[in-house]
């Protein structure tokens, strides 16, 4: 088996632990007490120190195989790509509280089902961006992913969580088709820098990236927190949380891993196919947190949900068939260009 498909497996399991099991630990905050939006926020990306290990992996295997005189850098980024990375970094940021936002307002089944709209989304900037065909099975993906979006809205009174007022439920809403808009605007973002980057990228590097990225995504949040207040409550929530105190570090802890394993997952997609096969993996997974939300918190199943699900589905399938298509057509064409004879005047 190829090293880089051994590695798209890997990040592929690294995305679906995180793209489930991340909305469902947030839930569980939330709906045991949890208020703190930035602090929610802040655990999205504070993981990013695990990401030290495999690159200090990575410099030990450097260093096997350098001589003796040779010497390695243990982070191998140039300024301009970390400059990059600290930009993309902020927008991640900014992209987690639009996240935790709506989270804290609205179903995760709900949640998820529009988050399945970045599908159409990231295609459509991965068109301008990096140039990505854009075929009628790409077309039908976007509206089929877009109506899904609609019918959940027009559904939204009977998905309220409890307690909760119609303001807060469509702010929620808001905000997670926000967070959808820029997470598919940073998909391809990320893709063009790998592009225009002076480097050659390898997965050490993107990992690299991905932890500058994070770090920068975690000072941004750490900011909002200072600005609210978090730290003066944070004790005081723990003790009044419902599932325990020691309960609550538990979850804020495995929090912070499962987020990070789902950015480690997406970014290194980016890495080994593109930005697209990433949005389309976040997609796939959507039945599964879906199912998952209505079983551990038993979340309200309406027939407009099974609607936008079924059409998020087929917008996903929609989109998947078409770039298998683009690809076996491309696969032929240059099988018959490399068939063609040579003629004297090309030699």
């Amino acid at each position: 088996m190829k090293m880089k498909t051994v590695l798209v497996i890997i990040n592929c399991i690294f995305l679906a632990i995180g793209n489930c099991g991340g909305p469902l630990m947030m839930r569980l905050y939330f709906s045991n007490g949890g208020q703190r939006i930035w602090f929610s926020s802040f655990l999205q990306t504070v993981g990013c120190p695990l990401i030290i290990f495999p690159l200090l992996f990575s410099f030990i295997r450097r260093l096997r195989c350098l001589d003796e005189q040779e010497k390695t850098p243990f982070f191998l980024m140039k300024p301009p790509l970390f400059i990059a990375a600290i930009l993309v970094g902020l927008l991640m940021g900014f992209d987690n509280y639009l996240y935790s936002y709506g989270l804290a307002y609205i179903p995760v089944s709900t949640a998820s089902l529009i988050i399945s709209a970045q599908l159409g989304f990231t295609a459509l900037f991965a068109f301008f961006m990096v140039k990505q065909k854009f075929t009628p099975f790409t077309i039908n993906a976007v509206v089929l992913l877009t109506v899904g979006a609609v019918v959940l809205a027009l559904n939204s009174d009977s998905d309220k969580l409890a307690n909760e007022t119609h303001k807060e439920y469509v702010v929620g809403f808001l905000m997670t088709i926000g967070a959808a808009l820029l997470y598919a605007f940073i998909l391809p973002l990320v893709e063009l820098t790998y592009k225009k980057s002076c480097q050659r990228i390898t997965y050490t590097l993107a990992l690299e990236f991905q932890m500058v990225l994070c770090f920068f995504a975690t000072c941004f949040c750490l900011v909002g927190m200072l600005a609210a207040g978090d730290f003066k409550v944070i004790a005081g929530e723990a003790r009044d949380f419902k599932l325990g105190e020691s309960l609550y570090y538990v979850v804020v802890v495995f929090t912070a891993v499962i987020w990070q394993a789902f950015f480690v997952g997406a970014i290194g997609l980016i890495f080994c196919a593109s930005s697209l096969v990433s949005g389309i993996m976040i997609s796939a997974l959507l039945p599964v947190t879906v199912i998952l939300a209505v079983i551990c918190f038993q979340e309200k199943f309406q027939a407009g949900k099974g609607v936008a699900l079924a059409l998020s589905l087929w917008g996903s399938v929609s989109y998947f068939y078409g770039q298998m298509k683009s690809e076996e057509k491309t696969k032929a064409q240059e099988t018959q260009l490399s068939q063609l004879p040579v003629t004297d005047s090309e030699t």
